[in-house]
Parts: C-alpha cells; structure tokens; sequence
C-alpha cells in the first residue's frame, strides 16, 4: 500500500503558512507525507525564444529554491522530506487537474481560505463554484482558515 500524500500548493499568498502547517501535521499523524506543487505559469515574452527560455529556465531555478527552503520546515515538522513537483502550466487549476490525474498516491489536497476578509480565495472559490474534477477520480480537498495559529493546527490536525 502506497504512502498517503496531502498536495500543498507551494504559492506566496498569506493563507499558504496555514496549509502547509496543517498538511504536516496530518501527514505525521497518519503516517503520510507532504508533497508541493509549484507552479511556474508561461513567460508573456515571446519575441525571441532564447529570452523565452532564459526566464523560464530562471523560473524553475527560483521554484527549485522556494522549495529547497520549504523541505527544511516540511522535514522538521514531519521527519520526512517533501516531495517536489513542479509543473509548467497555464494557471494552478490546469495544473492541479493534471498532477492529481498524474497520482493515485494523492489522496488528499489541502487549501487555506483568505486571510484578512478577502473572500475564500481565488482557487477555492473557484472549486466551489465549478465543482471539482479530476478526471475519474475522487479527491477530497480540506480548506483551512488561513489565519489558524499553530495551536489551533495542533488541535485540529
């Protein structure tokens, strides 16, 4: 049998803290671990394509970054190092679509709400609009407030 992975997008909005701490503490407390999903969206400039791949390559360089920092909190939270994807798309959903349809390890996706009274958030008001869909299978998606504290977490989770 197959490790539980809770899906964490890797992005820099405020509420981000409060999915990947909740994500670890799940994943310690049922023996899973975390993977994140970064997503690096398409470079705008297309005049020439050396420059095109120039900043697309920068881009990976930078998620490979933000990622290499994350693992070290991701490890000494969980004891287990994350895993990385990082996918070229679109948008996040277009990417979210593609990894969990990727996966069957992907059990289940962890989301924080807006901080601040900003709303739900562009992806989860987005899934509660449109509905999830991920091919044939069913994932569930757990939405966390974006502003929980730790102890909150330690509660929940």
């Amino acid at each position: 049998m197959s490790q539980r992975k809770f899906l964490v997008i890797a992005d820099d909005s405020p509420e981000f803290q409060a999915a990947l701490r909740f994500a670890c503490r799940r994943a310690r407390s049922t023996g899973g671990h975390v993977a994140l999903l970064k997503v690096i969206e398409p470079a705008v400039f297309e005049h020439w394509s050396g420059v095109r791949e120039e900043i697309e390559r920068q881009a990976r360089q930078e998620a490979e970054s933000v990622l290499q920092k994350l693992a070290e909190f991701v490890v000494e939270q969980t004891g287990l190092p994350p895993e990385f994807i990082i996918k070229h798309a679109e948008n996040t959903r277009q990417a979210l679509r593609q990894v969990i349809a990727d996966d069957p390890d992907i059990k289940i996706l962890v989301l924080a709400a807006a901080v601040g009274g900003r709303g739900p958030g562009p992806l989860v008001a987005s899934i509660a609009k449109e509905g999830v869909k991920w091919g044939s299978r069913k994932l569930p998606v757990t939405v966390v407030p974006g502003d929980l504290t730790d102890e909150e977490i330690a509660d929940l989770a």
